[in-house]
């Protein structure tokens, strides 16, 4: 029997979702996982809607069952303030709203993105472009490679991690108190953020947050030979930003010159068999020159502090799909070695967290690319973000690039602006685009013979 049970979502998105209450076991599973939290601030995931709608102060769970599929699937928002028994007798109150959007479709991908027939455009032509428009403004934060002395740099592969942060965002909702809002103006930032591309010129490059994937990186990176894959949020916070301009997502571009796509993933990542709001990309490559089969993956994990409990779970998903994404290339590519990879993301989360141990102990053999910039080589450099709010000053290291270490060499990595070079207001600003700074390393394969080994 169906029993229809009512949740609410934080903003405008409410929902009214149909549960099968026969499902007792997965039931108890997710009131267990929900009492978990109730210390947390915030529980993001997203759901389905339904005809009816509410609203009410509080953020609440939303539990939905797939009508074909009886398994619990997913949850919206919740405040773990209060028992689990309180959060339920909160769901009376009901009133009439507008209908919810669809949610975005996850595996959408527009196709082939880029005629392979026609030569890229001259990137260094495009970059003077872009210093011309940006005259009037600071000058750009000047940032030098770190040589390890490892690995070939004749056939090094640049890999660019960077959250560049959605406009509507940075525009609506991620009050920057310190940053002038014309510096965010999106016809001048988005200059700022192609001459931070092009000034280093990655092989492949992994965005967080992008929310003009249509109108503007896609078209130009694609006429630059950069093949693409983009996956939005199911639930994305930009669209309840006036005038947005759609949802952000993860994206992710190769060069087409250097590697051929073998395959693409696109995952909703889970959390305790629940779907969340987070997303990855999961890209299968063979480079052209080595012909050696490799997977690159992108990911932005949920933010915010009280959510370690939850990233760690995304984490463990992202890994687990990394395994079987790996494990079917090496299948199909008959090949007798581990197909290495490269891991870029904004993972919300210090290297204290459980989720930061789970990608540095895992069996996947992975670690930090960045820890190269220590002199021990053990340490993670001491910010990636770095921005004032009103709360006050935010500055960590959220964002990583991990690697296949018995695959790959690091023959380098970009160093970090200092706190006197990036100015008291911090980021963003008038010569820096985003919150987030880039992260860009460059890899080499090693020996084929010493990895077997």
């Amino acid at each position: 029997m169906l029993e229809e049970v009512t949740y609410v979502s934080k903003r405008r998105q409410i929902a009214s979702i149909h549960a099968i209450t026969e499902l007792q076991e997965e039931y108890s599973v997710f009131e267990a996982n929900l009492k978990q939290f109730n210390t947390s601030s915030q529980l993001c995931i997203s759901a389905e809607h339904h005809s009816h709608n509410l609203t009410t102060d509080k953020h609440i769970a939303v539990l939905q069952t797939s009508k074909s599929k009886p398994e619990i699937m997913e949850i919206v928002a919740c405040s773990m303030g209060s028992s689990t028994s309180s959060l339920y007798s909160a769901l009376a109150k009901t009133v009439s709203r507008p209908a919810l959007p669809p949610p975005c479709d996850s595996n959408y991908n527009p196709g082939n993105d880029l005629d392979l027939d026609q030569d890229p455009a001259d990137p260094s032509e495009l970059l003077q472009e872009c210093k011309e428009v940006l005259r009037n403004r600071p000058a750009q934060l000047q940032r030098a490679f770190v040589q390890t002395g490892h690995g070939d740099a004749r056939q090094a592969i640049r890999v660019m991690q960077w959250n560049v942060l959605a406009q509507a965002l940075g525009e609506g909702m991620d009050s920057f108190v310190q940053c002038p809002m014309d510096a965010l103006n999106w016809a001048e930032r988005k200059y700022l953020i192609l001459q931070e591309i092009l000034t280093y010129n990655p092989d492949i490059i992994c965005l967080q947050e992008v929310d003009h994937y249509f109108d503007m990186f896609q078209p130009i990176l694609a006429s630059l030979g950069y093949q693409s894959s983009f996956c939005p949020k199911p639930w994305s916070p930009c669209l309840d930003v006036e005038n947005n301009n759609g949802p952000d997502g993860c994206a992710l571009f190769f060069n087409h010159k250097r590697f051929q796509s073998l395959n693409t993933t696109h995952l909703r990542l889970s959390a305790m068999m629940l779907k969340t709001n987070q997303v990855a990309i999961i890209a299968a490559l063979r480079c052209r020159a080595t012909e050696r089969a490799f997977c690159v993956a992108v990911t932005h994990l949920k933010a915010r502090s009280g959510w370690e409990v939850l990233r760690s779970a995304q984490g463990s998903d992202l890994l687990r799909n990394l395994r079987n994404v790996a494990q079917r290339i090496e299948t199909e590519e008959q090949s007798d070695t581990d197909i290495p990879l490269i891991v870029c993301g904004d993972f919300n989360a210090e290297p204290s967290e459980d989720v930061y141990r789970k990608f540095a102990t895992s069996n996947l053999g992975l670690d930090s690319a960045y820890k190269h910039l220590s002199t021990d080589g053990k340490n993670e450099p001491p910010y990636t973000t770095w921005k004032i709010r009103p709360s006050g000053e935010s500055c960590h290291t959220l964002d990583y690039v991990w690697y296949s270490h018995r695959a790959f060499d690091v023959n380098a990595v970009l160093d970090f602006p200092t706190a006197e070079q990036i100015g008291p207001n911090r980021l963003p600003s008038y010569n820096y685009p985003s919150d987030h700074l880039s992260l860009v390393c460059d890899f080499s394969f090693k020996d084929p013979t010493l990895v077997s080994q």
